[in-house]
């Protein structure tokens, strides 16, 4: 065969369906055609490929030895097009489904709800379910289908990976600092009321600061919400342990104790193996990733050498 191939996939369509019937009439009922545009096709594409492929006569059109030899190629090319359009369906059928997310409330809060809308952007069909109630959800009993944790499962048919690790202070607000006896050292701490958790309610270890930052505190007001904690604390009810993503851009917040006091927790992000190769749950696991990657500043305090520092009264440096 010679010459320039000018055809389209079309017009090999319309070669298979002659050679596999023998009648352009025949070819044109299963293309939902007409007789004239099946034989137009035939001609461009003889044409095209300057052989002939048919031989024309009055039962219908029969295959030349070249024709014979062309409807190999032209069946391998059918068949890539049909497993390329299976590929794709499969890639748009991938990207629509429900997922189940459990997070904290802080992180889900104060964070992953903030970037949602670029994760619907990118991802139009797939629908979120956030869920945030105080305790760790199944994944094996598919509660959830994707977790962040604050702890990783010590075991279990789960795939485990570390997202972050962040930074939390105590904090407490300018307008009760103002006010309050001033705070030298830890042992100070113990001088002012705390908010908490409550402590029979922690459902995850990595919650279980205040022991953390002395042994001797007792808080006066527990919940089991972060957001109620970030709120008594900025309306001067005491001093609060608040992670640096959640606090550390308040301005009518203070760190106490700066350079004393800092801990670090991490979050985790966990799915059940059956699941972690699922193309959506990958989808919104890689995005959550990438989301907290390009975010390390806020959940990282800078050092006391490197950064902006809230200073209490008695910290302030003397001038």
């Amino acid at each position: 065969m010679s010459g320039n191939p000018n055809f389209t996939w079309d017009d090999l369509q319309y070669f298979l369906a002659v050679a596999r019937t023998g009648q352009l009439s025949t070819a044109a009922r299963h293309l939902r055609t007409s007789h004239a545009t099946v034989s137009r096709r035939i001609d461009r594409l003889e044409f095209a490929l300057k052989v002939k492929l048919f031989e024309r006569n009055p039962r219908g059109y029969v295959l030349t030895s070249v024709g014979q030899r062309f409807v190999e190629t032209a069946e391998k090319m059918e068949a890539e097009t049909d497993r390329l359009q299976a590929d794709v369906a499969a890639g748009a059928m991938a990207q629509r489904g429900v997922i189940r997310l459990s997070a904290p409330e802080g992180f889900a809060n104060f964070f992953f709800s903030q970037r949602i809308g670029a994760f619907f952007a990118q991802y139009p069909n797939i629908s979120l379910e956030l869920v945030t109630i105080q305790q760790i959800m199944s994944l094996s009993r598919k509660e959830a289908d994707i977790a962040v944790t604050l702890d990783p499962p010590k075991a279990g048919p789960y795939r485990t990976e570390k997202i972050t690790d962040y930074n939390l202070n105590v904090y407490a607000s300018t307008a009760y600092l103002a006010k309050a006896p001033p705070i030298r050292r830890r042992d100070d701490l113990l001088e002012h009321p705390f908010i908490g958790y409550i402590q029979d309610m922690i459902f995850a270890p990595g919650l279980d600061y205040l022991g953390d930052v002395h042994p001797g505190i007792r808080p006066q007001f527990q919940s089991s919400s972060i957001f109620a904690q970030l709120t008594a604390t900025r309306n001067g009810l005491g001093l609060c342990v608040l992670p640096h993503f959640i606090a550390g851009t308040l301005t009518d917040l203070q760190i106490v104790l700066p350079r004393e006091i800092t801990l670090t927790r991490n979050y985790w992000l966990v799915c059940h193996r059956d699941l972690s190769n699922v193309p959506r749950v990958r989808f919104v696991s890689d995005y959550i990733y990438s989301a907290v990657q390009a975010a390390q500043d806020a959940f990282l305090r800078p050092s006391s050498s490197g950064g902006r520092l809230h200073h209490t009264r008695s910290e302030r440096p003397a001038h």
